[in-house]
């Protein structure tokens, strides 16, 4: 068993959850110091104790310690082991936060993951569970991570503050990952979208989905927008509405984006027109940005890139996003990353 002395060692709250997801998948060691020590309120949040507890749920035998002010975390990971599990996330922040880890993790686990996730589906924070589902999994596909068990369905939908949301994810396993070259992504062929609202009135969802066509056609024929009004238990605790568009090319490329309302009580209150028009905006700014790979993807396909065989892989990507261009920098400290070519 590896000592604190021979763990990586890095400062502040910074790159958590990636430096934890590094070293589960490596079986390096970690401590942290100084999280937010000279804040008002130092230490670990809520959410981010949530997700190490998620950690500890997925693995067997990691050992975690952490000191009475939460401003030290010493993090030695166990075996990526799998199974049924269920965990309530932290209203603080999306699924999608605790989902994205899941899916770099889910593929090496010593057996198939089968997990309910309970908290907030859509939030403004973090990718959703819509958006995850229509791009993250095709991508996962082009690794072969595929089979019947390969699954994410939203079974009940939980706006922010309150939550009350439940997803299912199940993934299964695949210790060796099939090299990619990405590098045409084609053209646009169709538009998918989920419009969705939850306490409301169910027209804020066709309201949003008029606002958004009337921009998207002038563009392209094929759109098709769904609408999602889900009622009584299954709607969560807290009001709300929100959009998720994805286009898809010629050559199986997904791009997305989304937008959700305000959460109950903060800001202003935001009309579905308005939120339609801007998200079919932001749909029109990523199809511009163009790659193979969309924005809330880019660091996955990475990391898949560099988990694979010993072969040569290519992807082509638009300009990376702050969050990609953050995760390569923790790669590359924790010493993870061999060869990655930007050209």
């Amino acid at each position: 068993m590896a000592t604190q002395a021979h763990s990586l060692s890095y400062s502040g709250c910074n790159f958590l959850r990636q430096r934890l997801v590094l070293s589960t998948l490596s079986g390096r060691p970690v401590k942290i110091r100084k999280i937010r020590a000279r804040d008002d309120n130092p230490g670990l949040r809520d959410f981010e104790a949530s997700f190490i507890r998620l950690l500890d749920k997925v693995t067997n035998g990691s050992r975690i310690e952490i000191n009475q002010t939460g401003t030290t975390l010493y993090y030695q990971p166990g075996l990526l082991y799998g199974g049924s599990l269920e965990h309530d996330c932290s209203v603080l922040r999306g699924i999608g936060y605790y989902l994205e880890s899941l899916l770099c993790l889910a593929p090496f686990m010593k057996h198939p993951l089968r997990i309910v996730l309970r908290g907030v589906t859509n939030d403004q924070v973090d990718p959703s569970v819509d958006v995850l589902k229509a791009t993250a999994l095709p991508l996962l596909k082009q690794f072969g991570i595929d089979g019947e068990s390969f699954e994410l369905k939203v079974v009940r939908r939980g706006m922010p503050p309150g939550g009350g949301g439940e997803v299912f994810f199940s993934c299964p396993v695949r210790k060796i990952l099939k090299p990619i070259q990405l590098i045409d992504p084609g053209k646009i062929k169709r538009i998918r979208g989920m419009a969705y609202s939850v306490r409301v009135s169910p027209q804020m969802a066709n309201r949003i989905v008029d606002s958004a066509r009337s921009i998207l056609n002038k563009f392209l024929p094929d759109i098709y927008i769904y609408t999602d009004h889900m009622k009584g238990i299954n709607s969560g605790k807290s009001p709300g509405f929100g959009l998720s568009l994805v286009a898809e090319t010629t050559n199986g490329t997904f791009l997305s984006a989304e937008l959700a309302s305000n959460p109950q009580g903060q800001g202003a209150a935001m009309l579905p027109e308005d939120l339609g028009r801007n998200c079919a905006r932001l749909l029109l700014e990523e199809i511009y940005r163009g790659g193979c790979v969309d924005s809330t993807n880019q660091s996955l396909a990475l990391l898949l890139m560099t988990l694979g065989q010993q072969d040569v892989s290519k992807v082509l990507l638009g300009p990376l996003s702050p969050y990609t261009i953050f995760t390569l920098m923790v790669a590359r400290g924790c010493q993870f990353l061999a060869y990655i070519l930007i050209l």
